[in-house]
């Protein structure tokens, strides 16, 4: 009995999507709730599932094809034995007994086929040793071996020939994802389409890290094993200046501007596909260790490309940590229709002047880009001096003073 797989129901702000991969090829035994594909939106890249033990019975979107909610891709058949293989996939196998073994996408295949290269020839750089499209594409058939001169015409006073290889000049052309073009894109339409203009300050972050010190084991034994981090004093003092200076917190919207009257702060983090923001939704009420739970979550689930259109949705204020790859200091770019982005960076030990005296702090730039069609400078630049003040003494955040 043969099961229509078809492509998940995409969210009306998403029109339609692209087949990435195919984890299962036909005739391939597979058990339930296993991937049998991604597939890449503008937002976020879908995982389809089987939804029973069987076999692939027939792919009907390839890789790279274009793909509309709840349209068919594949037909499943389940209850189907392990070793069982479809009718096209024999008569392929019988077509081309060198390659049977080999595993091999249709996209890969069809390129081999236009091509005219043979499938064994081709190294499989794939999951499980899968021939992709990349792999045809970059393939380059070994060269023929010089013919040797004729032994009458060789000279032996001359100096032997040194065969010396030029430098491998390599060029890989790959497609741009979906999701990385859509990234482009918005970056493009901030910088088009906002007045967009980065403040900077710095701040000491001794307080923090000594409170951190101090509190790091209890908090991580009372809140059943969720760490304290740096983000989560950065987000709550993110939120009370949100509220201070509503502005900040606002987006355009045609000829009118939308104040919030929440703080759903987004955090960026960045996989291998591209930068992605999930949203910690009404993050003025969540405590510090909600916060530093959530954004845990949502960094793990990012990596294993688990997080769904609904988690990126929506997001007021928006903070990005470019420290962790040892950025010392940025202007983040905005997230529209979001008005305001917060840059955190490396903490770098510096002499500074305290007190008359000159001692190495930990310091850390800050810097926040925003739209100045909506925000003044005045406010930006005290929203900053908030954020500042607030985290080098923490107790005010507690203190909301």
């Amino acid at each position: 009995m043969s099961t229509e797989i078809k492509a998940p129901t995409f969210p009306e702000s998403v029109a339609d999507g692209s087949i990435a991969t195919w984890h299962k090829q036909v005739g391939e035994a597979v058990t339930r709730d296993e991937p049998l594909v991604d597939i890449e939106t503008d937002k976020v890249v879908l995982e389809v599932v089987a939804p029973a033990d069987g076999v692939l019975k027939e792919i009907i979107k390839g890789e790279g094809d274009t793909v509309l909610s709840d349209e068919l891709i594949a037909l499943f058949e389940e209850g189907a034995a392990a070793s069982a293989t479809s009718a096209p996939a024999q008569e392929e196998a019988a077509a081309t007994p060198a390659s049977a073994d080999l595993k091999i996408s249709p996209a890969a295949r069809k390129m081999l086929e236009e091509k005219g290269i043979e499938a064994a020839a081709v190294t499989g750089t794939g999951k499980g040793g899968v021939i992709t499209k990349e792999d045809v594409a970059n393939f380059k058939p070994a060269a023929a071996a010089p013919a040797a001169a004729p032994a009458a015409k060789s000279t032996p006073a001359a100096a032997p020939a040194v065969d010396v290889p030029a430098g491998e000049r390599v060029e890989k052309r790959v497609p741009m994802t979906r999701l990385r073009k859509r990234i482009a894109e918005r970056l493009l339409e901030a910088t088009h389409t906002t007045a967009m203009l980065t403040t900077f300050n710095e701040v000491n972050m001794e307080p923090i890290m000594s409170l951190r010190n101090q509190y790091k084991d209890l908090f991580e034994k009372s809140h059943n094993g969720t760490r304290l981090g740096f983000m989560g004093f950065f987000v709550k003092a993110a939120c009370e200046a949100l509220k201070r200076y509503p502005a900040v917190n606002a987006s355009i919207d045609g000829d009118d501007v939308v104040y919030h009257g929440f703080q759903d702060v987004g955090v960026a983090v960045s996989t291998e596909k591209g930068l992605v923001v999930p949203v910690l939704r009404d993050a003025e009420n969540m405590s510090l260790a909600k916060i530093e739970e959530k954004i845990r979550e949502y960094g793990l689930r990012a990596k294993d490309g688990k997080l769904s259109i609904e988690d990126m949705t929506g997001g007021t204020f928006t903070i990005t940590n470019g420290g962790v790859f040892g950025s010392l200091l940025s202007t983040p770019i905005l997230n529209p229709p979001q008005t305001a982005i917060l840059g955190m960076h490396k903490i770098q030990d510096r002499p500074m002047a305290v007190n008359g005296e000159v001692v190495i702090q930990p310091m850390m730039y800050l810097a926040l880009s925003y739209d100045h069609r909506l925000v003044d400078g005045k406010d930006a630049v005290q929203f900053l001096v908030t954020i500042k003040d607030l985290l080098e003494d923490p107790a005010r955040i507690l203190l909301e003073v």
